[in-house]
C-alpha cells in the first residue's frame, strides 16, 4: 500500500517510539511533567518566540490562538477564503469566542493581497464589530502547499504593524515553508505575532502541535487549552517524540519535496492530466483530470486504491502527499500506477463493486470521510 492521502498518516518512527517508552512524565495540568517543558522550550526557541505550549491538535492550537488574541466577544479575525481555519475547522472562533471571520479573497498562492485587507479593516464604528487579527496559512493547504514569500510576509508585517493588529500564523507545515525558501524557519515566524505548528504531519510525530508567541499571549493560551478540554496528564509520553519532530525530523523534509517535484513533473506529461506544476513548492500535489481521461475522478481513485495507491478527492480534484512513510522508489511506483490506469482504454478498467480504506471505511461516497481538511 502506498499511502499518498496525507503527511498525518505518518507512523512514529523506531526512535520515537523508544523515546515514548522511556519518556520522563509527571501531570502537565500540575506543570510536574518535565518532557513536555523540555518541548515547549526548545519549540519556542526553534521558532524565536518567548514562550510556546502543546497542544492536542492543530485545529485547538488555532482556536486557543485566535481566542487569546482576540479578547472581547463580538470582534472580528480577518482569514483568507480558502484558509483552513475558515473552512475545516468546524467555526470554532465563532461558535465557542464569539469572534466574526471576515473573509478575504486568497490568490492561487495563497497571498492575502494587501488591498482586500485594507477594505476588510473596519472603522473604529459602534456600528461595526472591531477588527482584532489578521490570520495567514504557511503553507497554504488548499492551494496545493503554496508557500508565502517573505517579501509578502514582510509587507504584510507592515501593514499590520501600521495599523496595530497583531498576525497569527496557521503554519501546520511552516517547516516545509522554511525548507522550500532556504531559510531558518525564524525567517518566516519573526514576521508574525504568534505561530500554530503541528508536530503530526511532516514531522511525523503521533499527536500533537505547538503554539508559540509572546509570554503574555502563551498564559491566555495555557487557560484556554484547560476550557477545551487539552489539559493533558502523563503526557510526557506525547511529547517525547515531539522533540525528535524538531530535532531530526525537520532535517529530512527536502527528501519529501523531492519525491513530490518527481511525481508532479511525471503527472504533468499525461495528456490526461492538468496540473499547475508552478505550485507544487513542497509536498503537496494536486491535479485534475481533464474530460479526455477514460474514467471520472471518483472511479480514478477507487480503481488506484484497487490497485494499492491512495490519494483523496480535493477540491473537485486529486490529492496525493509526500511523506516520511513514502520512498522515493514508492513514488515512482504510484506514477508508473497512474499512468497505466490513465492510458488504458475505459472498457478494459474494471471498477471495484466496494473499495475501503485500511479501516473499511468508503473512501468515496456518502459515506466517507471528509479528508479536505487534513
Amino acid at each position: 500500500m502506498i499511502d499518498l492521502r496525507s503527511d498525518t498518516v505518518t507512523k512514529p518512527t523506531p526512535a520515537m517510539r523508544k523515546a515514548m517508552a522511556e519518556a520522563e512524565v509527571g501531570d502537565d495540568v500540575w506543570g510536574d511533567d518535565p518532557t513536555v517543558h523540555r518541548l515547549q522550550e526548545l519549540a519556542a526557541a526553534v521558532v524565536g518566540k518567548e514562550a510556546a505550549i502543546f497542544v492536542p491538535s492543530g485545529t485547538m492550537g488555532n482556536l486557543s490562538a485566535v481566542l487569546a488574541h482576540c479578547h472581547e466577544r463580538g470582534s472580528e479575525v480577518i482569514v483568507g477564503d480558502e484558509s483552513h481555519i475558515f473552512q475545516y475547522e468546524a467555526d470554532g472562533v465563532s461558535v465557542l469566542g464569539g469572534v466574526g471571520m471576515h473573509t478575504v479573497p486568497t490568490a492561487d498562492n495563497g497571498e492575502l493581497p494587501l488591498a482586500a485587507l485594507n477594505k476588510a479593516v473596519r472603522a473604529d464604528d459602534q456600528h461595526c464589530p472591531r477588527t482584532s487579527l489578521v490570520c495567514i496559512e504557511n503553507t497554504h493547504n488548499r492551494c496545493g502547499g503554496c508557500v508565502l514569500s517573505l517579501e509578502y510576509m514582510q509587507s504584510l508585517k507592515t501593514w499590520a504593524d501600521d495599523l496595530g493588529l497583531p498576525i497569527h500564523l496557521d503554519g501546520a507545515r511552516v517547516f516545509n515553508a522554511a525548507v522550500a525558501l532556504g531559510v531558518d524557519v525564524k525567517a518566516i515566524t519573526g514576521l508574525v505575532t504568534s505561530v500554530q505548528f503541528c508536530l503530526s504531519k511532516g514531522l511525523g510525530a503521533p499527536v500533537g502541535s505547538i503554539v508559540a508567541g509572546p509570554k503574555p499571549f502563551i498564559h491566555r493560551v495555557h487557560r484556554l487549552r484547560k476550557m477545551l478540554g487539552g489539559g493533558m496528564r502523563q503526557v510526557g509520553v506525547l511529547a517525547a517524540p515531539g522533540l525528535l519532530s524538531l530535532t531530526d525530523m525537520t532535517k529530512r523534509l527536502q527528501q519529501d519535496h523531492d519525491n513530490a517535484w518527481v511525481l508532479a513533473k511525471g503527472l504533468a506529461a499525461c495528456p490526461h492530466i492538468d496540473i499547475r506544476t508552478d505550485l507544487v513548492h513542497t509536498n503537496i500535489v494536486c491535479f485534475d483530470l481533464r474530460k479526455s481521461a477514460p474514467l471520472s475522478a471518483k472511479d480514478f481513485i477507487l480503481v488506484l486504491q484497487q490497485r494499492d495507491v491512495y490519494v483523496i478527492p480535493f477540491r473537485g480534484g486529486i490529492r496525493a502527499v509526500t511523506h516520511y512513510d513514502v520512498t522515493s522508489k514508492q513514488c515512482q511506483k504510484a506514477l508508473e500506477v497512474i499512468l497505466a490506469v490513465l492510458n488504458e482504454p475505459s472498457q478494459h478498467i474494471k471498477l471495484p463493486g466496494k473499495c475501503a480504506m485500511g479501516n473499511g471505511t468508503p473512501l468515496v461516497g456518502p459515506e466517507a470521510p471528509t479528508v479536505n481538511g487534513y
